[in-house]
């Protein structure tokens, strides 16, 4: 977590790395030095900005009471309460300290127990998440897409471009549960759905991440769903398996499988540098590999929208009733909460 002291040495310590011409032999690096000063500078003159404009509205609130002034002192504590909240949107970012929380991410959704049910599910969240990514101002690119037999997807990957994208969608790992009346059943039952989330962070060029070619094995396979004769019709997806650690990676978003498969290779440095992060802070946050079944007891979230309307986060407790507001990519409220509860 920052405090002004630390966010002005760290400004300091930027500008001496950009003063040495040497460090301009990496231009990659400075121009990554760049966009976080400017990104600090920013923040600290917001900081800056709010703090004077609470001390000035205090001022004229104890003036407006002391003239006995009811529709100024009225008027002013709206602004006060417009200075907390921006102070409260500050802070959050303040807890997106991690290494790479300020990194674009990749997101994974996996359909689990559920079947065709399950596929529309994980269509239904990736909409969400897209909605949600278009609200913030984030680009969102669809990387892999594995399509159901009959509705939605078995698995989707997409990335997300965006300042802070990393740090504010790295706590949706785990199992999402939907609980609705299915349209696919006939007799209108109510049916409950898995899928998996699995959110990890794009690799920086900064960052080095070592693959040995040997540990590899690479396959090769003809592309589904969308696309046209040329995808369905040419082996150019491919599938990456990393042996030492079993992580599997694909993309066949491409035509090219040269594209498709430099793609899948950013993905697997990204995964192994999830892992690496999450060595090194020893959070005992759940992994990839430790997350269990898709199904239940594993589900950190549910949506039920039968038999009444509720969103409820497992390990928040935080609750919504508007299911339909949630799945429309209104989903601030429980990213908000993952931030403050994980970094106390």
């Amino acid at each position: 977590m920052f405090e002004k002291k630390q966010i002005v040495n760290e400004i300091d310590s930027i500008d001496k790395r950009l003063q040495n011409p040497e460090n301009w032999n990496n231009h990659e690096l400075m121009n990554q030095d760049l966009k976080k000063k400017n990104y600090l500078v920013k923040f600290h003159e917001l900081i800056k900005k709010n703090e004077n404009n609470f001390r000035d509205t205090l001022e004229l609130l104890n003036i407006s009471e002391n003239e006995g002034d009811k529709s100024l002192a009225s008027d002013l504590q709206v602004d006060l309460q417009k200075i907390e909240k921006n102070l409260s949107k500050l802070y959050l970012e303040t807890l997106m300290s991690g290494k790479a929380d300020s990194n674009n991410s990749l997101i994974e959704i996996h359909s689990g127990a559920g079947g065709v049910e399950s596929q529309d599910w994980v269509e239904m969240l990736l909409r969400m998440y897209t909605r949600w990514c278009d609200f913030r101002g984030f680009k969102t690119e669809l990387v892999d897409q594995n399509v159901g037999e009959e509705a939605g997807f078995k698995s989707v990957t997409f990335k997300v471009t965006g300042e802070n994208s990393y740090g504010w969608l790295k706590f949706e790992n785990g199992v999402h549960r939907l609980v609705r009346i299915s349209p696919f059943d006939s007799q209108s039952r109510r049916h409950t759905s898995f899928a998996s989330v699995f959110c990890y962070p794009e690799v920086q060029n900064n960052i080095v991440i070592e693959i040995n070619e040997k540990e590899l094995k690479i396959d090769t396979f003809r592309a589904s769903g969308a696309g046209g004769q040329h995808v369905n019709k040419t082996d150019s997806a491919i599938r990456i398996t990393h042996l030492p650690t079993k992580i599997v990676v694909q993309c066949q978003n491409s035509r090219s499988q040269h594209r498709n498969k430099s793609i899948a290779l950013e993905m697997l440095k990204s995964k192994l540098y999830e892992k690496r992060l999450k060595q090194e802070e020893d959070d005992n946050k759940k992994s990839r590999s430790e997350k269990g079944e898709i199904g239940w007891g594993n589900q950190i979230r549910s949506y039920i929208m039968q038999p009444y309307t509720m969103v409820k986060d497992h390990r928040t407790d935080k609750q919504i009733s508007d299911v339909n507001s949630v799945l429309d990519g209104k989903i601030d409220d429980f990213l908000e909460n993952q931030l403050i509860k994980f970094n106390l």
